[in-house]
């Protein structure tokens, strides 16, 4: 069996062997290199580590014997099922003479031939397909399914450079950079059909969770990607790396420097949503119970959306009579929006967001760090927590009618007292956490917040990165379905799909996408 390990998939190389008894023939062989070679090395005294790196090398060849031979006898099987006319979808195709190509494996480049059968009547548009290829689910861009899903995997966790490094550990000949980052938008295509279908979590809990929450991701701006997309002019390549990043300095635009307080990444928010489920036993409810995760770049509403749906998918319905709770940071759109789509939940604020409004106001009443603040602020937690948010709120007036309007600093001192104030005024329904201590409920956003570094911030927020949104979300969804553990099932249907749709229909299936699909759709404008 040759060793088929050209640079490019597309150019042409050695064939395969001709037929199943020469694939036969090579497998045998390379099964007796291995014999051989394992008898050959122990008498020649090689250590266990060289001789596993000289294994692994043979291991790869054989694999690849193994699979020209099965790529051989499933084109044997299937050109024996076709008559001479074929029909998929209302089209008739006919044979026309078999057409080789290499593909991209676990084991390294493997070179086969197949039949090709060509639309009948068509004069120029003419279209066919490779029934062998159809009937085993490989895809037109030229690499095998598992590997191609192993490196998107990949890409989910570690950046598309990293990923490929990575993936040239374990395999021969990873996919290319260019090709991982347009399977991750093609796998992207389908994620949200995967959580449309994805059915309920069985056995779940009795006390609904949902804590939601959004973080910035840095993206390019106008002028970055009129710089991406524009045409690159062609110069001689520098000699070195320090003088190429010279030569890249030179042809970039000098930016204006940024004012104080202006921010350089450019950041567009992604919406986190954690659910999850609580069970009850005596006093105390167990849990987290089937956690789930999702996130989007598409406004705070479609969040809220998926979260409906999903809550009524796992038995919380809407007006249902079982236990639900919403929690958040206090933003006024996620307020909103839990109110229109969950009246009936109980709507918290994360304990810690109101006990940092707390030091915000402890340090306009007492120096900053001194005894005196940190003990303010231990009072009012102890009112917190006992159930007198209003109390705390009657504290601050007191505070602000003690405080001067003029003399150094008031004016900031009444304008931060006044803010926390009206903040936790507004949000007195929400601050219930006795009656939560007592019910065993969430006080807190750790989840999410959680979720948000993991899933978000690990991946997405590095130096020097910078995002399309709609190519963001596309791996964003994908690292959620991975962490949901849904990972071999969201693949299995994927590849399910896409050879139904190549069997009934006579297409060549391509996952590889150049562009990113549109953002999810709400069912009306916000913000």
């Amino acid at each position: 069996m040759p060793r088929i390990s050209g640079p490019s998939l597309v150019r042409n190389g050695e064939d395969g062997p001709p037929d199943e008894h020469a694939a036969r023939a090579a497998v045998l062989a390379g099964a007796r290199r291995l014999v051989a070679l394992a008898t050959a090395e122990a008498d020649a005294g090689t250590t266990f580590a060289a001789f596993e790196r000289q294994l692994a090398l043979e291991v790869f060849v054989l694999g690849r014997a193994v699979l020209a031979l099965f790529l051989l006898a499933s084109e044997r099987r299937v050109v024996a099922s076709l008559g001479d006319r074929v029909v998929r979808d209302g089209v008739t195709f006919r044979r026309a003479p078999a057409q080789s190509r290499n593909l991209l494996t676990w084991f390294g480049v493997v070179r086969y031939r197949r039949t090709y059968l060509r639309q009948v009547g068509a004069t120029e548009s003419a279209r066919g397909f490779h029934p062998l290829d159809a009937e085993l689910g490989l895809l037109a861009d030229r690499l095998s399914p598992n590997l191609l899903s192993i490196a998107v995997r990949l890409a989910t966790r570690v950046s598309f450079s990293e990923a490929r490094d990575l993936l040239s550990w374990f395999v021969p000949m990873p996919p290319s950079t260019e090709v991982i980052e347009s399977a991750v938008l093609g796998y992207g295509r389908h994620s949200q059909e995967w959580f449309e279908s994805a059915p309920a979590p069985e056995d779940d809990g009795d006390v609904l969770v949902i804590q939601i929450d959004s973080k910035g991701v840095p993206t390019a701006t106008e002028e970055e990607l009129r710089r991406r997309r524009g045409t690159r002019t062609r110069k001689k390549k520098a000699p070195s790396p320090r003088h190429r990043g010279r030569q890249a300095r030179e042809r970039r635009t000098k930016k204006p420097r940024r004012k104080k307080g202006d921010k350089s990444k450019n950041a567009k928010m992604g919406t986190m949503v954690v659910m999850y489920t609580l069970r009850r036993q005596g006093k105390k409810l167990l849990g987290p119970i089937h956690k789930r995760y999702y996130a989007s770049f598409a406004p705070k509403r479609h969040a809220f959306e998926i979260a409906r749906r999903e809550a009524t998918k796992r038995g919380f319905p809407p007006e249902t009579s079982r236990i639900v709770q919403v929690v958040t940071d206090g933003d006024n759109d996620l307020a909103r929006y839990a109110a229109e789509f969950f009246p009936e939940a109980i709507h918290t604020i994360d304990v810690m967001h109101v006990v940092e409004k707390l030091w915000d106001a402890a340090s306009s009443i007492h120096r900053e760090g001194s005894s005196e603040c940190r003990a303010w602020v231990d009072a009012q937690k102890d009112a917190l927590y006992g159930g007198r948010a209003p109390a705390i709120v009657a504290e601050l007036d007191r505070r602000l009618d003690a405080t001067p309007k003029t003399g150094p600093g008031n004016k900031y001192r009444r304008e931060k007292l006044a803010e926390v104030r009206t903040y936790l005024e507004k949000r007195l329904d929400m601050l219930h956490y006795d009656a939560l201590l007592a019910r065993d409920l969430e006080l807190g956003t750790g989840a999410v917040e959680g979720a948000i570094k993991n899933l978000i911030h690990k991946r997405m927020v590095h130096g020097g990165m910078r995002w399309i949104k709609e190519r963001a979300e596309a791996l964003l969804q994908l690292r959620c379905i991975d962490a949901n553990g849904d990972w071999d099932a969201f693949v299995a249907r994927v590849h399910h799909q896409t050879r139904a749709a190549a069997v009934e229909n006579g297409l060549r299936p391509r996952l590889l996408r150049k562009t990113a699909a549109p953002l999810p759709e709400v069912t009306r404008d916000a913000a």
